[in-house]
This record gives structure tokens, sequence and C-alpha cells, in this order.
């Protein structure tokens, strides 16, 4: 399940130090300052050498480091999640447009290129909402490829399996996020977007993504961050968590949108998560801002058995 943030879509560029393809395959946005990291390969090829600067660089030598102040899950009781999420399923779809302005369609677009499906390709998309995300993957993959969309929220399966009814390559199913409902090493790539935060253990999520992809195979993580510094992150945290009630309210769901700026209280930073994604068993872990920092793509592959 997906909630996004609003605001611009201007972005910075954060990669952890690792011969990893994120940089190339997010590629950059029109307005974003920074171009892709040099030297990354892309389903054989390599990224076109993008700008440098020793603030970059210093960053990608810094270790992950791991903050003991967040949390290592949601603490709100997953059968209340996911009713709130039928709750608001019928106004989901313009509400992600209404507050990214229009950006959430470009996020997608960047996960569906970092997880390196294509013709004929398999890939799960967890939490997957109304299936725009399952729907875009289903669109690279093609006719003879393979997606399934997977949601705890009954409402949201609903409309992503009505709303997808001429793509025979998609198909959706209720399951939990912690438990799929697909085998091991069943698919080229796995999925999440917006919907990490929602789950009891980040660390387990992981662990299940990883669990369902082959070896050699990409997990794509893309999920609502605080932006840098500390103090403008302080002054972003507490726009948003007035703003979206508000926004909410104009859809007839204030208290429901009042989760979403609730849910970034104690998540990982985007460091912290690649650190998470690590002791999940997930190799190359790399990572990159969009949004003013206000969101994060990560990336991470399965190491061979």
């Amino acid at each position: 399940m997906a909630f996004d943030p609003g605001g611009s879509i201007l972005a910075t560029l954060d990669v952890e130090p690792a011969a990893d393809v994120l940089g190339a395959a997010l590629g950059t946005d029109d307005d974003t300052t920074l171009g892709p990291a040099p030297g990354l390969a892309v389903n054989g090829g390599t990224a076109a050498g993008g700008s440098s600067s020793p603030a970059r660089d210093a960053d990608r030598r810094a270790p992950a480091r791991v903050v003991g102040a967040s949390r290592r899950g949601n603490a709100v009781a997953e059968p209340q999640v996911a009713a709130m999420f039928d709750e608001i399923a019928p106004v989901y779809d313009r509400m992600n447009t209404f507050m990214t302005l229009g950006a959430d369609r470009r996020w997608r677009a960047a996960a569906v290129a970092a997880s390196g499906v294509g013709d004929g390709g398999s890939a799960i998309d967890v939490a997957c909402g109304t299936g725009k995300l399952s729907a875009a993957l289903a669109e690279r993959v093609g006719p003879f490829g393979r997606v399934l969309g997977v949601d705890f929220a009954p409402a949201m399966i609903e409309r992503a399996s009505a709303a997808n009814r001429d793509l025979v390559q998609l198909e959706f199913r209720v399951g939990n996020a912690l438990a799929l409902p697909a085998g091991d090493a069943e698919f080229d790539a796995a999925t999440i977007a917006f919907g990490l935060r929602n789950l009891a253990d980040y660390e387990a999520g992981f662990r299940e993504l990883r669990r369902v992809v082959r070896p050699g195979g990409i997990v794509v993580c893309l999920e609502l961050s605080l932006p840098r510094p500390r103090a403008w992150a302080r002054v972003y945290h507490g726009l948003f968590r007035r703003a979206a009630p508000l926004m909410g309210g104009l859809f007839g769901h204030r208290e429901a949108y009042r989760y979403l700026p609730d849910s970034l209280d104690g998540f990982p930073d985007p460091r912290e998560l690649a650190a998470t994604m690590r002791k999940s068993g997930l190799a190359d872990v790399t990572w990159r801002r969009r949004a003013l920092g206000t969101v994060a793509i990560h990336r991470g592959r399965v190491p061979p058995a």
C-alpha cells in the first residue's frame, strides 16, 4: 500500500558505496542537480560518467550508521492498518496524485527501472495498493511475463483487479507481506512502494522479499524519508503533520490521513534502511534520494545461493 507525500520533485542524490546499478537504472529527473554515480553497470552496460563533488564522495565512503532511536517496525496493529486502507481505497489514487502533484508517476517509473525486469520477466509487487506500480511492472515484462501484486487490504485488491483486467500477465492476491503467497526464488524482482512503514518488522519484510526472488534478482524499496539537514527535517515533518490531515479532509478522510506523518516518527533514515537490507541478507545495496530528500529509493541484490 502506498501513501505518498506532497511537495516538489527536486532531487538530491545519495549512493551507498557498492558496485551496483541503482544510479544508472534510476536515471535522473529533469531538475536533478547531480548525475548518476559513474561506472555503475546496467544490464551489462555502464552509466555515463556523472558529476562528482568532495561532499558526495565523502558521503559514499561513510560507513552505514544504525541509530538506536529508530524503530524496527510499525507499532500499529495490522488489522487496524488494513481497515484504514480499506476505508480510503475509494479516494486513494486521487489523494496520491493530489498530494504529490503528480510526481508519484515518476517515482513508480524509477522503481520499475531499478527492478531491472524486462520482456518475459517476473516480479512481485508487495503492498501493491490499487496496483499502479504492479501495472507498470506488467507493462514492462509484457504479455509473456508475470507480475503478482499482493496487499493485505481486500478493498485495495478489489480495485486493483478491476482496474487491470486487460493485463493478462498481472494477478492480484490478498496476502501478508511477512508471509507472502509465493514460493522460494519464484520471481526475478520484488518491489515495495510506500508500504514498508506499515510492516510490523522491517527486516523481516526484506527477508521475505529476498526469499521469493531468485539468486541474482533485485529487491526495490520506494519509501518516504525525512530530508537533510536535521533542522529542515524538523520543519518538513511539522508541516507534513499539519498538511496531510487537512488534505485528507478534503476527501472526507481526515483522521485516516493523520497516520501518514505519524508513520514517519522513528522510521529509519536511508542509511539505516540500507543497513537493515544488508542484515536481511541482501547484497550490493544502493540508494538514492528524490523530492528534496522526502523520498528514497533503495535497491539490493539477492546473493548467489
